[in-house]
């Protein structure tokens, strides 16, 4: 949960408005989408989101990102109604960080802290706890000068040097010793990893891949019959966790095929590069599987920019080219939300123009998962 604003006083869920902007390269609409995923998001971390503010920019404005009149507009409904946290759609300067604070009198996050709140809440693993403050100190290092401005109104210079500058130049260097320190332990966590994939003999690899919240640790459970946490919220999943599956011949011929399968941290728009960066070596698993399940919730209207997405990301890890099966999840919230389309028209309209096979399931209500094994099995096969 966001860390509260008042420590030890209250631990009511803090009171949020979210804010984003329409640029020349972002329309209305897909703002409209950023922020239904940054109230998500806000959901995720213990927020309560009241209201959303957006403004329509030709070129942001470099003090505060939004326009002066904007601006006041929040500040004022933020101090009528309490609120405790502002979060940006936008990743914000330091120096847009410090001046919107002090004029909203609150606490201001964009959408990489957020994010990178939400990592640090659910990493369980010292390995994912190294990634994430690794991805933290990254994030911080170039934010220290507005932190120790209090400190000191002198200027640096020769017989100028203010404690302020002390204290940020001691940070610094601290943060950068602990950058170094991290990455040599992640260094040491991906060889012992390596040694344990090595271990795992020629039994074939399966990966999960595809974006945040769409089933995909469910899928896992129900292949392997195995309990890993599956909820409703976004990256509920941080590590990288691998169980065994045994998969039978549909024909009845007594066959067996054991596999590996793997379940990894779910993608999503406008993920921090140096988030990206801290985890490329738990999606190993991803990059070294030979066939991909790349899960989709067909219930989001917005499926088809999130497969984009992941087809992207695959692309910058080396994974483009993993022979792939579509899994559709989610077919019984799709029927549930009453779309236009019916699903057996969608079904074929997808079937007929995608390359890699592909299946319609409902994970939660386990339609068709029998169906998904014999795919599974048939591809595994050939």
């Amino acid at each position: 949960m966001i860390e509260s604003k008042k420590k030890n006083i209250s631990t009511e869920p803090e009171k949020a408005v979210l804010i984003g902007v329409v640029t020349p390269f972002q329309t209305e609409e897909k703002l409209g989408e950023y922020m239904d995923e940054l109230e998500f998001l806000a959901d995720t971390a213990g927020a309560i989101p009241v209201k959303r503010f957006w403004q329509k920019l030709d070129k942001p404005n470099p003090k505060t990102l939004l326009g002066s009149g904007k601006v006041e507009e929040i500040a004022l409904f933020i101090k009528k109604e309490g609120i405790d946290i502002a979060i940006f759609d936008d990743e914000l300067s330091p120096s847009q960080l410090k001046n919107i604070e002090r004029i909203f009198e609150c606490k201001v996050l964009d959408r990489t802290n957020l994010i990178l709140d939400i990592f640090a809440s659910r990493a369980i693993t010292s390995y994912a706890r190294t990634q994430v403050e690794l991805a933290q100190y990254q994030y911080l290092l170039p934010r220290l000068t507005n932190m120790w401005t209090h400190l000191s109104k002198q200027k640096g210079g020769i017989g100028m040097k203010g404690p302020g500058e002390t204290e940020i130049e001691t940070d610094r260097r601290a943060i950068r010793n602990n950058i170094s320190r991290l990455k040599d332990k992640l260094d040491l966590i991906e060889k012992q990893n390596k040694v344990q994939r090595l271990n795992r003999g020629d039994k074939k690899r399966l990966a999960l891949v595809g974006y945040t919240n769409v089933g995909k640790s469910t899928i896992l459970n129900l292949l392997s019959d195995s309990k890993v946490l599956a909820e409703n919220k976004l990256f509920a999943t941080l590590d990288s966790t691998v169980r065994k599956v045994v998969l039978q011949d549909p024909k009845g011929m007594g066959n067996f095929v054991p596999l590996l399968l793997s379940d990894t941290v779910g993608f999503i728009r406008k993920l921090p590069t140096l988030l990206i960066e801290s985890f490329k070596s738990t999606l190993a698993e991803v990059v070294e599987a030979d066939i991909l399940l790349h899960v989709v919730d067909i219930s989001n209207p917005e499926f088809e920019s999130q497969m984009e997405l992941v087809r992207q990301t695959l692309f910058e890890i080396g994974a483009k080219d993993k022979p792939t099966i579509l899994i559709f999840n989610k077919t019984d919230a799709y029927l549930e939300s009453q779309q236009d389309t019916s699903l057996e028209d969608l079904e074929k309209s997808w079937l007929s123009k995608v390359n890699n096979p592909a299946i319609f399931i409902s994970a939660t209500e386990k339609t068709n998962i029998t169906e998904l094994k014999d795919l599974i099995y048939s591809i595994l096969t050939q």
